[in-house]
């Protein structure tokens, strides 16, 4: 009986840890800034997959109160505001049909540098992560893959409660 107790216990005590950190993340809203193509040769519509893509996964989350797109006027009234900034460090543009034809060539390879920061310059979080297409679908698919991690790496942080708003 007191085994079961001690399994049960370590079965609750991640998921309680991973509640409060989404608790204490719901009180910030984010702002997505344009990606920002760094020194690769990112084509243009890869960097608007990339950031339409980011919007619509931190909004499916719901980790945020709110999720806002870069120049969004509602942005200056929101204390609690994170800003996620993009960097793209590599970008290897793939084939679809070397894919189909072939399971070892033709991927679509891209690695960003993610960050949050808040209003004042501070980055709470700073991660390099890769998207990928290897085998089946669409060039663009990389970019779904890329944001789904973003966003994975933005939930598995442990982000500070923010400061409560002052009133005048």
């Amino acid at each position: 009986m007191k085994a079961n107790r001690i399994v049960l216990a370590a079965a609750i005590l991640p998921l309680l840890a991973t509640a409060s950190n989404r608790e204490g993340a719901a009180r910030w809203s984010v702002m997505v800034d344009p990606v920002d193509s760094g020194k690769s040769t990112i084509a243009p519509e890869f960097k608007i997959a990339i950031y339409e893509s980011l919007v619509t996964e931190l909004g499916k989350a719901k980790q945020f109160t709110a999720v806002l797109r870069s120049g969004d006027r509602g942005a200056g009234n929101i204390g609690n505001l994170l800003t996620l900034k993009t960097t793209v460090e590599s970008f290897t543009a793939g084939s679809e049909t070397k894919r189909a034809v072939t399971t070892v060539a033709g991927a679509t390879k891209i690695k960003v540098r993610a960050q949050l920061c808040t209003r004042d310059g501070q980055v709470l979080m700073e991660r390099v992560v890769d998207g990928n297409v290897r085998f089946l679908g669409g060039n663009l698919r990389a970019t779904h893959n890329l944001a789904r991690h973003v966003g994975k790496s933005i939930e598995r942080e442990r982000l500070p409660a923010p400061e409560p708003e002052r009133s005048n």
